[in-house]
């Protein structure tokens, strides 16, 4: 029986077999007709730190796969059609080229590709692609911090927090270690629904005070008071500020590069083939 060019060896093997051709005994672990299974195939199949029972079982059970598999194709490579067969042949051969093109292509992108994007480069895409970020949520800057609501030092703290000038920034970080929790970094804009998540205290029936420009809020439960500062505000429908979306920029203008990246190679390496007589067309 002739052997079929796709065949995948699938996981298993058994320790030792009486029906080997006398030339494959050496080697060969496993028969089906004319196919073998050798001691390589499960050395590369076999888990490392199994036990020798354990090993046991598992090269009992690859075997058995194995055979299964190699019975279901030679009996498929009898009944099935020749143009089937032809075809599977045709796909297997592309599958393979496919992948070893691919893996190539990859190696030389991974090696050459600039992933690199410079602010103006990204002030630029931005710039001319604005209406294509606007906002499908509500943003916020703002700061804020949960307290003892008994502190001693409360009033003080609370008109640090509120004027919030360097001096103020630099010693509210220095006792931050005293708050429940906090944020300062009020620079940086985050979904209303992540301030919901991170603060108890804002809920649905109230989250619409965050969505006040230079609104101070006061809130209080039973974990204590928390102070909040909401710098700025940016809705739903509103394009989305620079600083969000650079992320997404730069992996766009990334893409952008690497495809432009893979067409260059693809041109180079047909016309260094051409070149040194590697790639000719027949008319």
């Amino acid at each position: 029986m002739k052997k079929l060019s796709y065949i995948l060896i699938m996981v298993g093997v058994l320790w030792s077999c009486d029906y080997f051709k006398p030339a494959q005994q050496e080697n060969a672990i496993a028969r089906v007709e004319d196919v073998f299974l050798y001691t390589s195939d499960l050395k590369k199949a076999l888990p490392e730190n199994l036990s020798k029972s354990d090993s046991t079982i598992f090269a009992n059970n690859f075997i058995t796969k194995w055979a299964t598999q190699q019975l279901f194709v030679q009996n498929a490579q009898v009944n099935l059609s020749d143009a089937k067969l032809e075809k599977f042949d045709r796909l297997i051969k592309q599958y393979k080229n496919d992948l070893y093109s691919k893996a190539y292509i990859e190696a030389l992108v991974s090696k050459n590709l600039d992933t690199t994007v410079s602010v103006t480069e990204a002030a630029a895409y931005y710039d001319l692609n604005k209406e294509a970020f606007k906002l499908n949520e509500d943003l916020i800057q703002f700061r804020y911090i949960n307290v003892e609501a008994n502190r001693l030092d409360l009033e003080k703290i609370k008109t640090k927090f509120k004027r919030f000038n360097k001096s103020d920034k630099k010693e509210l970080d220095s006792i931050s270690i005293q708050f429940k929790s906090y944020s300062l970094k009020d620079s940086l804009w985050i979904r209303v629904d992540q301030a919901i998540n991170k603060i108890p205290v804002v809920t649905l029936d109230n989250k619409n005070e965050l969505l006040k420009k230079s609104n101070f809020i006061q809130l209080k439960d039973s974990l204590g008071l928390y102070l909040m500062q909401i710098n700025n505000v940016l809705l739903r429908n509103d394009t989305a500020p620079l600083e969000y979306v650079r992320p997404t920029i730069n992996q766009i203008v990334i893409n952008k590069r690497k495809l432009e990246l893979i067409k260059q190679l693809e041109k180079d390496i047909t016309k260094d083939a051409i070149k040194n007589k590697q790639f000719e067309i027949y008319n």
